[in-house]
């Protein structure tokens, strides 16, 4: 299986605003059947996690009756032996054949030693490739039979569903705080499972596969153990399940809910317990292209999911890195389908806006550019009405310092980015306001925007250590007084005056910690306390 398949599914093209039914535009083979939101579920009302001990019999069915064979390398090896081609036997034998051979790959090797049992692995591995061969070659024959369907589901259970192996937790918060993508972990069994997956998706793409009769193995555990192999640290692995699961949702409808249920609860879990994931970036994905085929009116739900589950995926402060790409293209998705989740969604983001983590605050500014994009402006009055009540309700300590009281975070919302210390954050804010739609935006909303962004300005322009920051500011100030003269010349003159009077408090402030030393220093020659008059002026804690 090449990453042809993978690249076809899950291309990172964006989809034309007209494919509001399908799932990603222009990337999804033939085979695959469009997906539709008409199934729903509850998306927040399960529990934070789901665990096969708490399915019933039923539905662990697909394990029940699979003893894992292990072999060692001399107690069975007389005994494994390759089984005849498929070509040497009469047709009517070949249904029996690929039941011996599925049983035969149910033989589990140890592959930390490569020396260990090395003829029985081959001998393995060559049975499998016949098999995905022969079930390639099935189309025409009739349907599989169920006992075919059930040694098929058990064979990949057996093979699959396993103990992952775990880095250290140092290590992994050491990668995380370079923001570097990790180095790929390698399974020394990934010969095998590799053609195990291409069994598996074979069977799910062939059109002999009756989907009646596999649910019965298919069902709620097999997904379950599905989704937990997400956690993998093979970067092919998950590519594979990315595929394999998406292939599910699209044939078997009746598990949809489940299956939207079962990574909403991964994603809870790592938010609220764990932040470590190797799988959000491809559970995130294969999200992308479910939502992509929801219907409109969006449901109730599914924007429960939207503010409950994926705005706090931005929460986790050393790993959102690593899947911020696939998290901002679903957050958009909402946002192109419902424009009026616009401003709900740019709230939630400003929540959980990075303060001292300049990479992080890169992508955040890059995901809001993609939301802006896709914002009306009806929404962005929305936005521009919490700031103007904001910059009227924090009043000058807003203008005066960086930081905002967690009442008012949206007052980040244009300030701190042009004046950031970081001369990437600040080049890519210019950047932002300078793209047509958001520059529109601006335009029309001149009368909030100006008085809070020209104080950025001006402090960039004076202060700021970067000649580029420096000089994109001033040509940006430039075209603000060109295109709203009256406006801004009205928040320059309100700008110089709080400017006057902060240096003014400043001066005063400084006179009173002088003369507060010279106190000191008199009173410290003759031994006496030195109190601090109550009418002296303070420097506010705030700032």
């Amino acid at each position: 299986m090449g990453c042809s398949m993978i690249n076809l599914i899950f291309g990172r093209r964006k989809p034309p605003k007209s494919a509001d039914k399908g799932l990603i535009g222009g990337r999804i083979p033939s085979v695959l059947k469009p997906l539709s939101g008409s199934e729903t579920a509850d998306l927040n009302s399960q529990s934070p996690t789901l665990s096969a001990g708490a399915l019933s019999s039923e539905e662990r069915g697909n394990n029940v009756g699979y003893p894992n064979m292990r072999i060692n390398g001399t107690l069975f090896s007389s005994n494994f032996q390759p089984l005849r081609s498929f070509k040497d036997v009469s047709r009517t034998e070949k249904e029996s054949l690929l039941i011996d051979k599925l049983s035969l790959c149910c033989t589990l090797f140890e592959f930390t030693d490569s020396t260990n049992c090395t003829r029985e692995k081959e001998i393995k591995r060559q049975t499998l490739l016949e098999i995905a061969e022969y079930i390639v070659s099935a189309d025409g024959n009739g349907k599989f039979p169920l006992i075919v369907i059930a040694t098929i589901t058990k064979m990949v259970s057996v093979n699959l569903f396993r103990t992952l192996r775990s880095t250290s937790r140092e290590k992994e918060v050491i990668q995380a705080l370079d923001f570097e993508e990790p180095e790929p972990s390698s399974d020394p069994a990934w010969p095998h499972l590799e053609v195990v997956y291409q069994v598996l998706l074979k069977f799910l793409m062939s059109p002999e596969n009756d989907t009646r009769l596999a649910k019965r193995y298919i069902n709620n555990s097999f997904i379950l153990r599905l989704v937990e192999l997400f956690d993998s640290e093979d970067p092919r692995e998950r590519e594979y399940l990315k595929i394999v699961l998406y292939l599910i949702y699209g044939n078997f409808l009746v598990y949809r809910p489940f299956i939207r249920k079962a990574i909403c609860n991964t994603f809870y879990q790592f938010i609220y317990e764990t932040e470590k994931h190797h799988g959000i970036a491809e559970l995130l994905d294969v999200f992308g292209s479910i939502i992509n085929g929801f219907d409109l009116p969006l449901k109730e739900e599914h924007k429960l999911f939207l503010m409950r589950t994926l705005l706090p995926l931005h929460k986790p402060r050393l790993c959102a890195v690593m899947y911020h790409g696939e998290l901002s293209y679903c957050i958009t998705q909402f946002v192109e389908k419902d424009c009026k989740l616009a401003d709900a969604v740019i709230r939630g983001l400003i929540r959980y806006w990075p303060i001292s983590n300049s990479p992080k605050e890169e992508l955040f500014l890059g995901e809001l550019e993609e939301i802006l994009q896709a914002t009306q402006l009806t929404e962005f009055k929305k936005c521009c009405s919490l700031l103007e009540q904001s910059s009227s309700s924090v009043g000058k300590y807003f203008l005066d310092n960086q930081v905002c009281s967690p009442d008012f975070n949206t007052c980040r919302f244009d300030k701190k980015w042009l004046w950031s210390s970081a001369e990437q954050v600040a080049e890519k804010a210019m950047r932002l306001w300078k793209k047509e739609h958001i520059d529109n935006l601006i335009s029309q909303n001149s009368k909030v925007i100006l008085p809070i962004i020209l104080p950025a300005l001006e402090k960039n322009i004076n202060e700021h250590w970067s000649s580029s920051v420096q000089i994109q500011s001033l040509e940006f100030r430039q075209l603000l007084s060109i295109r709203n003269p009256e406006i801004f010349y009205e928040c320059l003159l309100k700008y110089e005056e709080d400017k006057a009077k902060e240096d003014e408090l400043k001066l005063k402030r400084q006179a009173a910690w002088k003369r507060l030393d010279e106190i000191a220093s008199v009173k410290a020659t003759v031994g006496e306390a030195v109190l601090v008059s109550p009418g002296l002026p303070r420097q506010s804690s705030l700032v």
